[in-house]
């Protein structure tokens, strides 16, 4: 017979009116934002796979081409939490499909890029409109979603970017064989506009969002209270230092395929990207990995696998390099997943702007992983790339090797004596 305690959970189960798996709209919602986050990595990164294709025809280096992705990545970065703030007035709904709109029509502009300057420029200004997306999503899901439903969905919402990024790189890749890199980028670009539409369709209309202001001083100490929260820290670092690595390997890796001894071609280089869908079982499987070993210990699943993925890459085989791919992107999007979920679950007032802080990471983290590994890669080949990643897996450890210390320590503390 079923205990008071066990009614009284189903009651409130019951009257709550946000949505969970199986619930009328959950499947729409889901759709929708799986079908944004797709756009938004192939957006995001459309030139990535393209790299040795735009270094040839601009005669630019590396370094120089990779800023068609930093500037991307950058520009998102400084303006997520600006744009988070106008979410919190505007609707989560409506900053999504802003964003979206303005990527999308940017994208259809960038296959005309004249120059290097001008591509790197309306890079920036695609991730600055796409800035509103992430933060706007994170929080749109946990003002809509049950908590216990929350890590899932966020983890449907991350397998849409890793989607994203492999579709968009495998169609530039053989659009760009066949007829050049400026029409894998009018692909990417068309096949975004589709998976707007979807979106705006699908979503469901906001139940439980309530408009706030506009208030720069109140977003100013929201800010704070998130920046002074020691938790929410160490989730940030491990967000930017994950993202470094990933952003150093993916930026880097069609350089290396391309030149000798694997002198790959451009759709053999964006078919590598197909490990991706790795990635998408491993954010999926999140959720799972965090309910059976906690935070912390999914943490250090996804770390090891990460770094292991980084020394198999070493190898001169290509099936060396792929299976280390598979192992990195593995455990990227894990790590992704568990940090970014956790977010929307310890902040309890102002989640938008502690999402919009841990995106800001996070794309901080890409950008700087993507210059900095393309200059180690200048400097010193693939080994050098490596050892960009493996210094920022050892952050990654040491966060959270902090976090289990200072777990342990409040654990042994005295409760106080009340009277």
């Amino acid at each position: 017979m079923p205990s008071a305690s066990t009614k009284a959970d189903a009651t409130l189960a019951s009257a709550d009116t946000r949505l969970a798996p199986g619930a009328p709209g959950h499947r729409r919602m889901s759709l929708a934002l799986f079908a944004a986050g797709l756009a938004a990595f192939a957006l995001l990164y459309s030139t990535q796979a393209l790299l040795p294709a735009i270094s040839a025809e601009f005669g630019a280096t590396a370094s120089a081409a990779s800023w068609t992705v930093s500037a991307a990545t950058g520009a998102l970065a400084l303006c997520v939490l600006p744009l988070s703030a106008l979410s919190e007035r505007f609707g989560r709904r409506a900053m999504m499909t802003g964003s979206l709109a303005v990527a999308v029509g940017v994208a259809l502009l960038v296959p005309f890029a004249p120059n290097l300057e001008v591509l790197i420029a309306l890079r920036a200004v695609q991730g600055a409109a796409l800035a509103g997306l992430p933060a706007s999503a994170m929080a749109y899901l946990a003002e809509e979603v049950r908590p216990r439903a929350l890590i899932g969905a966020i983890g449907l919402f991350v397998a849409g970017n890793s989607i994203g990024g492999m579709s968009g790189r495998i169609v530039t890749g053989w659009v760009a064989q066949l007829w050049g890199w400026r029409a894998g980028l009018a692909a990417v670009g068309v096949t975004s506009l589709l998976c707007a539409l979807a979106f705006r369709a699908l979503l469901p209309k906001a139940r439980h969002f309530t408009p706030g202001t506009l208030d720069p001083r109140a977003l100013a100490g929201t800010v704070r209270a998130h920046l002074a929260d020691p938790l929410l820290l160490r989730l940030y670092g491990i967000g930017a230092l994950f993202m470094t690595v990933f952003g150093a390997v993916y930026t880097v890796i069609g350089y290396r395929l391309a030149e000798a001894p694997f002198s790959l071609p451009p759709g053999v280089v964006g078919s590598v990207f197909l490990v991706y869908l790795v990635g998408t079982a491993s954010s999926a499987a999140a959720g799972r990995l965090v309910g059976r070993m906690g935070r912390r210990g999914a943490l250090y699943l996804a770390v090891s696998t990460t770094a292991a993925g980084l020394l198999l890459s070493l190898g001169e085989s290509p099936a060396a390099v792929l299976a280390g791919l598979v192992l990195i992107t593995a455990g990227f999007f894990a790590g992704h997943a568990v940090a970014s979920s956790s977010v929307s679950r310890t902040a309890k007032t102002g989640r938008a702007q502690a999402s919009a802080l841990y995106q800001s990471a996070y794309y901080l983290g890409s950008s700087a992983g993507g210059t900095l590994g393309a200059v180690a890669f200048h400097a010193g080949g693939w080994g050098g790339t490596v050892a960009i990643g493996l210094v920022a897996v050892a952050g990654v450890v040491s966060i959270t090797l902090y976090g289990t210390h200072s777990a342990r320590v409040a654990a042994r503390r005295p409760l106080p004596v009340t009277v």
